[in-house]
């Protein structure tokens, strides 16, 4: 029995050395064997890179009512997935409001929203509005000449923050920024303006 109470205080003064080991021993294991779970890396944003081309093209859209409402025709395009636009080369545009005024618009180099309704003009850019044919006679055609001019084809408005040279019938004006309205009939230049105002023909 006293050989036996010896070896028992052996191994109690090694059991907590024994205990230790076997807990580092089970940590070890589950560390192996849990399964880690990783945070998913973020996607990376699009490249602006054209994601499909178009050649000898053309676009129209439509109200409600399947009215044509603009119709953009170009040599090619490039649409953009990462900004939802249309970079197009030799771009023609023509908008036809609901009171029968049509306008067109040209230029070296368009950038047009989804839909159409805003249009970029870069270079040798014009927007030509004739009037409706029941106000031809009185209403003079009205056309704007710069290097940069934004369209907005829904709301009728034309702007720019370039020099622009705008001409209604005879008369001509000149000015270093644009904000035209034709629904609101508000015409605004700013900066070095000046024009030539052609005088009216006599009455026979």
């Amino acid at each position: 029995m006293r050989g036996f109470g010896r070896a028992w205080d052996r191994i109690t003064i090694y059991l907590p050395v024994i205990l230790m080991g076997l807990l580092a021993l089970g940590t070890y294991w589950l560390a192996r064997t849990t399964p880690t779970f990783t945070p998913s890396a973020p996607e990376a944003p699009p490249d602006h890179e054209p994601d499909y081309f178009l050649r000898g093209f053309s676009v129209k859209s439509f109200d409600p009512s399947g009215r044509l409402k603009t119709e953009l025709r170009g040599v090619e395009a490039r649409h953009y997935a990462d900004t939802d636009t249309l970079e197009v080369d030799q771009p023609r545009i023509r908008s036809f409001a609901a009171g029968g005024a049509v306008v067109v618009a040209s230029a070296k180099r368009g950038i047009s929203n989804s839909d159409g309704s805003q249009v970029q003009l870069i270079g040798d850019a014009v927007v030509t509005r004739e009037p409706p044919p029941a106000r031809a006679s009185t209403e003079p055609k009205l056309e704007i000449r710069g290097e940069f001019l934004h369209a907005y084809t829904d709301q009728e408005r034309v702007t720019s923050n370039k020099p622009v040279t705008l001409t209604r019938g005879a008369d001509v004006f000149r000015g270093n920024n644009l904000e035209y309205d034709n629904q609101k009939r508000v015409l605004e230049l700013v900066g070095d303006v000046h024009g030539t105002l052609q005088p009216k023909s006599a009455a026979p």
